[in-house]
């Protein structure tokens, strides 16, 4: 089967179930597939452009195939430089970058974990607040965007447990 392309924004601005929700609602419009591997139907949603161009998306199906999960993906990154190339952050990836710029920088790094409370927290941001900057690791805007949608894929995912707040209490920890 083809792989379908779907742009797919809102602002995950409110209501957390109402987030979830309204992603859920969208991947519940696939097409189902036919069987495994060419067979399966395949989704790609471009959910948020960053600055350079590139885009994140979600792909699904996800590698463990349960239920509504995806993958975070980011267009032209590799985020395991020193092995097979990986092109979605792992949850390490990003806590790791987040204590590099903590390193670095305390009092910008205090800024960026502000602007990520309010995503953890479903507050609007202004592309202006993105743009914290730091020397080393990934872009501001890159952790926040990504973060975004991890936190809402952890929301899909875990629901019934701690749904976003076993990253967050990672990101609290650092």
């Amino acid at each position: 089967m083809a792989e379908h392309q779907i742009n797919f924004n809102f602002d995950a601005v409110g209501d957390r179930n109402k987030i979830r929700m309204e992603v859920v609602n969208e991947l519940s419009k696939e097409e189902p597939g036919q069987g495994k591997k060419d067979l399966a139907s395949r989704y790609i949603y471009y959910v948020e452009t960053l600055n350079d161009g590139n885009r994140i998306y979600l792909r699904r199906p996800a590698n463990l195939h349960n239920g509504f999960d995806f993958v975070v993906c980011v267009e032209n990154y590799n985020f395991n430089p020193g092995g097979r190339k990986r092109n979605y952050p792992k949850h390490n990836d990003i806590i790791s970058d987040l204590k590099i710029k903590k390193k670095e920088n305390d009092t910008q790094y205090h800024k960026l974990f502000s602007i990520i409370k309010k995503i953890y927290n479903c507050e609007p941001i202004n592309n202006e607040e993105m743009n914290v900057p730091f020397i080393n690791g990934y872009t501001s805007e890159l952790i926040i965007k990504t973060l975004k949608w991890l936190f809402i894929e952890q929301d899909i995912r875990y629901w019934n447990y701690s749904g976003r707040d076993m990253l967050w209490n990672a990101i609290k920890g650092i």
